[in-house]
């Protein structure tokens, strides 16, 4: 066992220094592991590959791809090989959900690292607790790991609550205290203006008003009309084609003249803000993996950059033009070395074990590695929610510029415990 892991630990060390991942004596060796094993374990993402999300779906297919291929590469998951099922919720619940029990029941799925759309991630989550399948979210409505959440519900970056947890009590204190929310009007946009209120209220702020904006909205005018002229701060809450309308229209508003503006990075991933014209410059945005290498400048994350093929400055596809959904992208690359290590230290074989590695999940530390580049997080053992460093960012000459770095010790003091998982049957 000691050697097994010794010669993983050499393939992610090779990897690291820019080896070649395919060689032949590492094939050989990976060959050999595999010899040992009892068939594959099979890992289903419920990846949002077409529709809305789509520009996101893509970013983490890629990421899942790549990490199964290194571990793969260095002998698989407790010598057994890895096969990755893959399945596109068309970023829709009702196919998501059907998509789902199919990746369990005929890909025999025994994990699966989730989906991002937040409406897809809820009406998936009661099928997975079902079929007893541990469920990686990579969205962040908070109800997953929290009013809605069972043993087999986990997170390892962020959500609406421990976003706001993070960034609203400095945004409080250095942008304003009298605030407007002006949200999508689904469960991602729902759960951020209900958290955000929660923490501006307990900072010493104010929230004038939320203002919900239909899914299909093009014309915002109406909405940014809404938004109560004494506001200091407004936060919007969008993704996509949404988020450049808001942005775009607001700037010919003039509402950046008037107001400051801070969002989730949800609100512009997979957007250079150079393609917007400038119309998000000077917006502050919040971060759980800096979009720039220069903020969190390591061999790791420098390392998975080139891996999934972006470039340091601007999460560009190298080659292309795709911008990665870099504060979300990660958590499929991560949470299959999450899941990985869960199998090996529980000794998982069968579904049978299944509770040995929810276990194991459950308090669950990580070390800033290849296997885990945002940094040191831990999975909270009693809400399965990811604790992660965090960081504020504002967008200066078309850059993400990080000007607060929050620690996880922080953030977690901030967010008490509003729910227990971890006593829940398996």
């Amino acid at each position: 066992m000691k050697q097994r892991k010794a010669t993983r630990r050499s393939f992610l060390d090779t990897a690291l220094k820019g080896g070649a991942l395919a060689g032949t004596a590492s094939l050989t060796i990976a060959k050999d592991l595999f010899a040992q094993a009892s068939g594959p374990i099979v890992i289903g993402h419920h990846c949002d590959l077409t529709g809305v999300i789509s520009s996101w779906g893509f970013w983490h297919d890629k990421c899942a791809k790549a990490a199964v291929d290194i571990i793969n590469k260095g002998g698989g998951i407790a010598g057994r090989k890895v096969e990755l099922a893959t399945e596109d919720t068309e970023s829709n619940p009702a196919p998501g959900a059907r998509k789902l029990r199919n990746l369990i029941q005929r890909g025999n799925a025994e994990f699966i690292v989730g989906s991002v759309h937040s409406g897809v991630m809820l009406a998936a989550l009661p099928i997975a607790s079902e079929l007893k399948t541990p469920y990686f979210s990579t969205g962040e409505a908070t109800e997953v790991t929290g009013s809605k959440g069972t043993r087999f519900s986990f997170r390892t970056g962020t959500d609406t609550y421990s976003i706001a947890a993070a960034s609203v009590p400095w945004c409080v204190e250095n942008l304003g205290k009298v605030w407007s929310i002006i949200y999508a009007d689904y469960a991602w946009g729902q759960s951020t203006n209900q958290e955000s209120k929660l923490f501006i209220e307990k900072a010493g702020g104010k929230v004038l008003t939320g203002i919900p904006v239909p899914l299909d909205t093009k014309d915002f005018v109406p909405y940014v009309a809404q938004i109560p002229a004494e506001s200091q701060v407004v936060l919007p809450a969008f993704i996509g084609s949404l988020s450049v309308a808001f942005y775009t229209q607001a700037k010919a508003m003039g509402l950046e003249k008037k107001m400051k503006m801070f969002s989730s990075s949800a609100s512009l991933e997979s957007i250079d803000p150079g393609d917007i014209q400038g119309a998000a410059e000077g917006v502050y945005f919040f971060e759980n993996f800096p979009r720039m290498l220069a903020h969190k400048n390591d061999e790791y994350h420098k390392e998975f950059n080139r891996l999934v093929g972006i470039d340091d400055v601007y999460a560009k596809e190298i080659g292309g033009t795709r911008v990665m959904d870099k504060s979300h992208g990660w958590q499929a690359w991560e949470d299959i070395f999450a899941i990985k290590t869960a199998i090996e230290t529980s000794g998982y074989k069968t579904r049978k074990d299944i509770e040995g590695a929810i276990v194991a999940l459950e308090g669950m530390q990580m070390k800033n590695s290849l296997e885990h580049p945002q940094g040191d997080k831990l999975i909270r053992k009693e809400d399965h929610a990811g604790i992660i460093d965090c960081y504020i960012s504002r967008v200066e000459n078309g850059k993400y510029e990080v000007k607060r770095r929050i620690p996880k010790e922080d953030i977690a003091k901030n967010m008490p415990l509003r729910h227990n998982l971890s006593t829940m049957p398996v």
